[in-house]
């Protein structure tokens, strides 16, 4: 792994961006590592809630902040791990869309060439509420013009991340995979409630899926998440079940290897964008061609670092956070040698003179805000 500066006019403000694939690059590379499509919406989350609210009532938050979300939340954690991110996704034309647009394209650094505005569509807002772990949200908004935002022919990259809907299938999937993309499934909770892998089209097209446990055995109709997993490489090459607080499980059906990884015990603040974060974290170390349990360590130490922070989005780590992670959890009396062992391969990856070689935005309380001078 080494460092190196982002291409010009693709957040090249940002000096010395770890690129975790800089020993496999060839010429022929194509441009993008990741591809992936969606809608932004904007996030608005309270924090420092003592509990649900009540109905009738009305509770103060100790803590807000606002940040891009929806498909945001995965395209940030990429382009935070040092993967060049290319998104299609339609903004709303509003002052919301562009802030979200700003802050993903010159904060972040995404590619935002197959992205568009919708004229006259206002950004979709999600209001997350964070207490005790959890989350409720309410969110609101349109859906843009059936033609937004994913291209038909989306450009040449190593991976997709593709959100998969029951009974739906996204042409730009199949395109991609006939085109060599290694197309990563995440999925969602099936409001049919059929739970039919038949349903999911374009599951053929994936080289991994990657839902949680419940999903996994709803799926499959196995009775606990491993037996799900093995059940689903029927489907996929490579299964990847998260287990909450329990950590993951994956499954290779190609070399028959199998991992399971422990979650890393952390008080949470927002778990708001964490699934996300952990398949971005998963798709960096398929594509650096890491160990199977060493992905799945890399995905959740990088979600766990996320939930300590709030907002979906900007609460994604970078390579600076994990590095101080590793440099603490070495210098705490009483370590368990064995859970050090556990994430050496970081010992490799990161450099003790990595600070914060570029500011991580994170989620601010008031859009538009302005200082006097």
């Amino acid at each position: 792994m080494t460092a190196s500066t982002a291409p010009a006019g693709k957040g090249s403000h940002r000096q010395n961006q770890v690129d975790p694939l800089a020993p496999l690059r060839t010429p022929d590379d194509p441009p993008w590592d990741v591809y992936l499509t969606g809608t932004v919406f904007l996030d608005i989350i309270f924090t420092g809630l003592d509990s649900a609210p009540v109905r009738g009532t009305e509770s103060w938050a100790r803590g807000m902040g606002s940040s891009p979300g929806g498909v945001a939340n995965m395209a940030t954690a990429l382009a935070r791990l040092g993967l060049r991110t290319s998104l299609a996704a339609a903004f709303g034309d509003d002052h919301y869309g562009d802030y979200c647009w700003d802050a993903l394209e010159h904060g972040e650094g995404i590619d935002l060439s197959s992205s568009r505005t919708v004229p006259g569509w206002h950004s979709p807002v999600t209001v997350s509420m964070a207490y005790e772990g959890e989350r409720t949200m309410v969110s609101h908004g349109h859906e843009p013009p059936p033609e937004e935002p994913a291209p038909e022919c989306p450009p040449r990259a190593r991976a997709a991340v593709a959100s998969l809907a029951p009974g739906v299938s996204a042409p730009w999937i199949a395109e991609a995979a006939s085109n060599g993309t290694r197309v990563f499934g995440d999925v969602g909770w099936d409001d049919t409630g059929a739970w039919d892998l038949a349903g999911l089209p374009d599951l053929r097209h994936c080289e991994a899926f990657l839902p949680n446990a419940e999903e996994a055995m709803r799926y499959t109709g196995a009775d606990c998440p491993r037996a799900a997993a093995h059940a689903l490489t029927e489907y996929v090459p490579l299964a990847v079940v998260t287990l909450g607080a329990d950590g993951a499980y994956a499954v290779d059906r190609r070399t028959g290897e199998t991992a399971e990884v422990p979650a890393i015990a952390v008080e949470a603040l927002d778990p708001t964008g964490a699934g996300d974060v952990f398949v971005a974290g998963f798709v960096a170390g398929t594509l650096a061609d890491w160990p199977l349990a060493d992905r799945l360590a890399f995905a959740g130490l990088t979600a766990a670092l996320s939930v300590q922070e709030f907002g979906g989005s900007l609460s994604a780590p970078g390579w600076s956070e994990i590095a101080a992670w590793w440099r603490k959890v070495q210098s705490v009396e009483g370590q368990s040698p064995a859970a050090l062992e556990r994430y050496g391969f970081l010992a490799g990856l990161v450099s003790e003179e990595w600070v914060r070689p570029w500011p991580l935005r994170r989620a601010v309380p008031t859009i538009g805000f302005r200082r006097s001078a």
